[in-house]
């Protein structure tokens, strides 16, 4: 009996001691990014969702290093930014443990799928599961569970291997928990309240397509 504890207590401090060493190539990934003083790109906005009709929205971005992303637009007041942390900064933030999880198939390449954990108490997430495309040294998608705004995927999509900013993100969430497009959509935009109310689960998927990168 003491033989079985000793190694289930071995096997917990080989399983803490891994999970305490930040995953080397999400470090990549961040330094990657890093080296990008900062970028301004054009955005086309798509809206998702059984019970709203909203055209397709225009707007432009900007990002200096250190600073949050600063948005412009004459079709809407608010975008959402979940996902539009390619600086991983929101994620660097807090304190986190990963866990590497494996590996899986994803758009045809093979991908390193981790959790990161935060350690503390003042991080907005809960957990974020992260797909690196470690080859490319980049996010290639990821599903983040914050604390009171639901949980939200993300997909990533490039143009050329050497890219480290998508020229497509397509994002999943639940219209309740986050509260996103009643904000932003604009006057031009038509809802459905009706069907709104009656669905069980109200979900929706922003479309963003980047173009016109110009980096610094």
């Amino acid at each position: 009996m003491i033989k079985y504890l000793c190694l289930i207590a071995a096997l917990c401090c080989v399983l803490y001691t891994s999970a305490q060493e930040i995953d080397t190539d999400l470090i990549a990934i961040k330094e990657r990014m890093d080296a990008v003083n900062g970028f301004t790109a054009d955005l086309e906005l798509d809206l998702e969702a059984p019970f709203i009709n909203m055209p397709t929205k225009h707007a432009s971005m900007e990002y200096q290093k250190g600073k949050d992303i600063r948005f412009s637009s004459d079709d809407f007041v608010v975008l959402p930014k979940r996902g539009l942390d390619f600086a991983l900064s929101e994620l660097f933030e807090h304190p986190f443990i990963t866990v590497n999880r494996g590996e899986e198939t994803l758009h045809g390449i093979s991908v390193k799928v981790l959790h990161v954990i935060p350690t503390g108490d003042e991080s907005d997430m809960a957990l974020a599961t992260l797909y690196l495309d470690t080859q490319n040294q980049r996010i290639a998608a990821s599903e983040i569970t914050t604390k009171k705004q639901g949980t939200y995927k993300l997909d990533m999509k490039y143009t050329a291997a050497q890219d480290i900013l998508p020229d497509y993100v397509e994002v999943s969430f639940a219209i309740e928990k986050l509260k996103i497009p009643l904000n932003f959509m604009g006057s031009d935009t038509k809802i459905d309240r009706k069907t709104m109310r009656n669905m069980d689960t109200k979900t929706g998927k922003i479309k963003l397509k980047i173009t016109n990168y110009k980096i610094d």
